[in-house]
């Protein structure tokens, strides 16, 4: 299949793999410098004025504003929200063609961040952008703002060339990619369209052919809080331990969700798609007494075409038949609610065009034939793929340890995505001679 990347000259590719070569030092100081710049949900603006500031420098025009939650919570792949959006601001920098010859893409990528766990058990700083050997370390290296700033990068060594992309490209910088994904819908509320995206997430240099959803929801379960020894009224009811009966019992909900995967081709082959993760556990105030409350909360996967009413349904009433099993609980039922994720899966179809131009890309950098996977984590690819009828690619650079103690990127990974996604514009978009 031919693509408008047949069209580069071998002096350009060469020329454009080389001015990433040349400018790699610069990539490197300038995610180093946004790396130690914490950025988690609430705290992003200081690393959005960065990514600001790093687009107006450059000359594109720049477009910072707060994410206003009217504008966005009617619109399908939205979220609940239960925290502040009064430091929720969305950059992104727009390249104007002058002759639109080629075809228009979005740039996405995510400036937030998890939160830090322990610092003190990290090897390495975890906002320090240490290098040591290939990998620079700190929360965020890897995910996912190496790949934020290898979209800038690229479009760099272009201009180092003496050529820009021959169609409007938007390169974003979203917030809450890591709990909601509403940054990148209120992209789309803004009204930024293209004919495609790209999404370099750090899942390494393989097509992402399909991604699972997440969904979060808390769980708040009451007790009967008496004297621990029981001595006095009775040995009450533990909110705690009722707790843990009811997370150990969705354990049998995730197998039987596992067991569907035969009704889902991309999953079809996986060994364990749907995960249910307990991420927070809070309960009781003293150890003395036996607890009054206990609230946990969970993310769990659904597959792509999944239906998520059907899904919320089917977790709350699973919750509250085994609460009905319980002596206590079944005159005390536990509440459920859904807060942050909402997410649908996505699938990656109808992009042959999209696919044989990165395939070319990859080829010329890594000297292989492109690999492809499907994930159990999430990316924002679905509202653009999903909302927007805009077929959407996810490949990256290789990162350690992401949410985890002593994240890191590969450099050597970096630079090499860096250069495919510069061929990449290139051959999607096309090139005009900077005026």
């Amino acid at each position: 299949m031919a693509s408008m990347y047949d069209t580069l000259s071998d002096e350009l590719i060469t020329s454009i793999c080389r001015a990433v070569d040349e400018g790699f030092t610069e990539q490197l100081d300038t995610l180093k410098g946004l790396v130690n710049i914490p950025s988690q949900r609430g705290e992003e603006a200081e690393a959005q004025n960065y990514m600001a500031a790093r687009y107006a420098e450059r000359g594109y025009s720049v477009d910072q504003w707060k994410i206003n939650i009217d504008d966005i919570k009617d619109l399908p792949g939205f979220s609940p929200v239960h925290v502040s959006y009064d430091d929720a601001f969305n950059v992104v920098a727009t390249h104007k063609s002058r002759t639109q010859a080629g075809k228009s893409l979005i740039l996405n990528g995510h400036i937030d961040v998890v939160p830090v766990e322990s610092p003190e058990k990290w090897q390495y700083g975890p906002y320090s952008g240490d290098i040591v050997g290939d990998w620079m370390y700190g929360r965020g290296a890897g995910d996912m703002k190496s790949g934020l700033l290898a979209c800038l990068a690229a479009m760099d060594a272009l201009k180092k060339c003496g050529f820009a992309p021959a169609a409007d490209v938007f390169l974003q910088s979203v917030v809450e990619e890591e709990c909601t994904g509403n940054g990148a819908l209120a992209c789309l509320a803004r009204g930024y369209r293209a004919d495609a995206a790209f999404i370099p997430e750090p899942l390494q240099p393989k097509l992402m052919r399909a991604q699972v959803g997440p969904v979060w929801f808390k769980v708040t379960v009451g007790g009967d809080p008496q004297h621990a020894s029981a001595d006095f009224s009775g040995a009450g009811a533990n909110a705690i331990e009722k707790a843990i009966y009811l997370i150990e019992s969705l354990k049998e909900l995730e197998k039987e969700w596992n067991e569907r995967k035969k009704n889902y081709q991309e999953y079809s082959c996986h060994s364990h798609p749907i995960r249910f993760n307990l991420g927070t556990i809070q309960g009781g105030k003293w150890a003395s007494s036996v607890p009054a409350e206990c609230v946990f909360e969970m993310r769990v996967a659904v597959y792509p075409g999944q239906d998520l009413a059907e899904a919320r349904e089917e977790l709350t009433n699973f919750i509250l038949d085994k609460a009905r099993q319980d002596p206590f609980l079944k005159n005390n039922l536990p509440e459920v609610v859904f807060h942050g994720f909402m997410a649908e899966g996505y699938v990656l179809k109808d992009s042959d065009d999209l696919e044989e131009v990165l395939k070319q890309a990859h080829y010329e950098v890594f000297k292989e034939e492109l690999q492809e996977h499907v994930t159990t984590a999430a990316s924002d690819a679905r509202f653009f793929g999903l909302y927007a009828g805009t077929p959407t690619i996810v490949y990256g650079p290789e990162c350690t340890m992401p949410h985890g103690y002593d994240e890191a990127v590969s450099l050597t990974s970096l630079k090499q995505v860096t250069k495919t996604i510069a061929l990449f514009i290139a051959g999607w978009c096309g090139v005009e001679e900077i005026a």
